[in-house]
């Protein structure tokens, strides 16, 4: 009987496979072809016209040579190094024209890759033409501006288009870059010549020319900011021309930044290295990017005017000059890819931002950028919102090195429950517990000093990018100071806590306190990032100038009275809203036991929130612990040589 059930199951099961009702999918098309390590059969010639400032349009031609008739795929970058993401900007990209002997060629887009371009090739043809536009933000609601009235960027990634089936390296281009009358330019690139308002670039491999942008701009100042024989310019436009005049002292600052970067690492790669910096109300204002000989600023015009109240940005240069070693000379061998439309995995950046944190805030400090005291205020926010963090409990960090793919940096409901890129500040963590670790145990003879050196400061002048994995980090460290560096790092990377890890901390010679009074970086960061308030630790909310909750902490003291970020606050304690009124209401509780009553209104919707919270004002700093010692003060002191 048994026999049979089993035949009879076998036979329905085959019947019902067969016969399956509903569609069934179509196959697709072939993919891309591979790319291969060999090189392009001629050179590109791109000509971009930034010239239509009002519109804020680049136009762009290339000659592309061709040397098979039939389907040629022409790609436009999609994964874009520095983002470590699909973030390439196919929606600004229009116009697309393509001929070959003044004919025009009728191309299709790709039904998969939505970045390809099929372009039938005809016979005889040698080279085919490409015009298109790159429709730049009109303004801030479409995204950072990189067209202004007195200066511009262009970054090459959104203003060419490439065959596909090719390492870019493999690609050699010659690019030249019309800007207004009477503006100048600034890159990394090498200028083969230049007439009138057209700028023409030496010949250099795809892969150069889109790591190297091009600032360009009406008033525009270059300092000398080497520190030897290897040129390093601090390359400064601005809205206005009294404004890319540097204070002498400021300057200073800079040079130390790139001495010290050489002390910590002892070696650079690159031949030359450029800080784009762009002062503007306009243009590219909170937008960086590194690259590999040069960085991409961008500030508020006031950042260099108001420097006593910058402290909570000062990390930002000497972050992304760091990158130069951590990221693009040495980069992760998942990172690493051969074109623009090859995908990315992003499962080492605990090392390439998270390392590059770490290191770049200790080189701001060692180079006097920020005192010793704002290093030690950094630190403590950090170490605060990371060991509270709610969504340590279901998400691991090495997951979080995913979320430049999963979500590039739209604004979240609930970050700290989502726990968004939290590589960067802990994995910074991570190496303060490791080079802690190691001055510990060798009694001061090693730290992760030895590290940087062995590990980024190889190749001296070399910027053909070398490629690590995990276990080549582990390697390095283990050369340093025998350890079992790879439980050290899974344990730290993998697991849920509770809390941060805080043994760096602890190590060197501190710890977490909270106080009624904020630090310096804390007011600077209100002042110039938030334009706000910000009570985290106390109710759990930051409110913007418009008196809006930009956020609202999971399971904290208002969001468990049912306060939802994007509402905005109408009266506090029955009284109209002001900043101050909200600081002495949470002052006021601590000897109450009565809530604090918002009004918030979102939407059209106007509802009441009591707040049951005693416990005063909350700010994070960090105390010293005598019965350590201190290892931090060691870290972040200056190097000799």
């Amino acid at each position: 009987m048994k026999a049979v059930l089993a035949v009879a199951l076998l036979v329905t099961g085959s019947v019902l496979a067969q016969a399956s009702p509903g569609p069934q999918p179509l196959p697709l098309p072939p993919p891309l072809p591979a790319p291969r390590d060999e090189a392009y059969p001629g050179t590109l010639k791109l000509a971009v016209d930034a010239t239509d400032i009002d519109r804020r349009i680049y136009k762009v031609h290339e000659d592309i040579p061709v040397s098979a008739t039939g389907d040629l795929i022409l790609t436009y970058p999609r994964w874009l190094p520095g983002t470590h993401a699909p973030e390439g900007s196919i929606d600004r990209f229009a116009g697309l024209v393509v001929q070959a002997g003044g004919k025009r060629l009728e191309w299709v887009r790709d039904t998969v890759d939505v970045f390809a371009f099929h372009v039938p090739v005809p016979a005889g043809a040698k080279t085919i033409s490409v015009d298109f536009t790159y429709l730049s933000a009109v303004h801030h609601g479409v995204g950072p501006q990189e067209v202004g009235r007195n200066l511009l960027v262009v970054d090459w990634t959104t203003v060419f288009v490439y065959p596909a089936g090719y390492f870019t390296r493999q690609i050699p281009v010659e690019a030249s870059l019309h800007v207004p009358e009477g503006w100048r330019v600034a890159t990394a690139l090498d200028v083969a010549s230049t007439r009138g308002a057209v700028t023409t670039f030496k010949r250099v491999p795809l892969e150069t020319l889109a790591d190297s942008p091009v600032h360009a701009g009406r008033y525009y100042k270059r300092y000398d900011i080497s520190p030897d024989k290897t040129p390093v310019f601090f390359d400064v436009m601005a809205d206005r021309p009294e404004v890319v005049e540097i204070k002498p002292a400021l300057i200073e600052l800079q040079r130390a930044i790139v001495q010290q970067a050489y002390r910590l690492f002892g070696a650079h790669h690159y031949d030359h290295y450029d800080f784009l910096v762009a002062l503007s109300d306009e243009v590219g204002w909170n937008t960086t990017l590194e690259h590999h000989r040069s960085a991409e600023y961008g500030e508020q015009i006031g950042n260099f005017i108001d420097w006593d109240k910058t402290a909570a940005w000062r990390d930002v240069t000497a972050h992304e000059y760091v990158h130069s070693w951590d990221g693009k000379f040495r980069r992760p061998a998942d990172l690493w890819t051969p074109t623009y439309n090859v995908p990315m995995r992003d499962s080492l950046l605990w090392v390439y931002e998270g390392g590059t944190q770490y290191w770049g805030e200790i080189v701001t400090t060692r180079a006097g950028v920020w005192t010793k005291q704002q290093a030690l205020d950094t630190l403590a926010i950090t170490v605060a919102a990371l060991d509270s963090e709610p969504g340590r409990t279901w998400r691991a960090l090495q997951d979080t090195t995913n979320d430049e793919i999963i979500n590039p940096r739209r604004p979240m409901s609930w970050p700290g429950w989502q726990r968004f890129e939290e590589y960067y500040p802990e994995g910074a963590l991570i190496w303060l517990d490791a080079d802690t670790l190691i001055r510990e145990k060798t009694k001061g003879a090693k730290s992760l000093d030895d590290f940087a050196r062995a590990f980024f400061g190889i190749e001296n002048g070399s910027y053909v990018p070398v490629v690590y994995t995990f276990d080549d980090v582990v390697k390095t460290l283990n050369s340093v100071y025998p350890n079992d560096w790879a439980t050290f790092l899974r344990t730290r990377l993998d697991g849920h806590g509770p809390g941060a890890p805080l043994d760096g901390v602890r190590r060197g010679g501190y710890k977490l306190v909270f106080t009624d009074q904020p630090s310096e970086v804390w007011t600077s960061y209100e002042d110039t990032r938030l334009k706000g308030v910000d009570h985290t630790y106390s109710i759990g909310v930051s409110v913007d100038k418009d008196y809006t909750l930009t956020t609202v902490v999971w399971n904290g003291p208002a969001a468990k009275a049912g306060a939802i970020a994007g509402s905005k606050i109408l009266s506090v304690d029955g009284v109209a809203f002001e900043p101050a009124r909200l600081k002495l209401a949470i002052q006021s509780a601590k000897t109450s036991k009565d809530p604090i009553e918002l009004v918030l209104q979102n939407g059209e919707r106007v509802f009441t929130v009591r707040i049951n919270y005693h416990g005063g004002l909350r700010y994070p700093h960090l105390e010293r612990d005598p019965t350590q010692p201190a290892l931090l003060d060691d870290i972040l002191a200056p190097r000799k040589s």
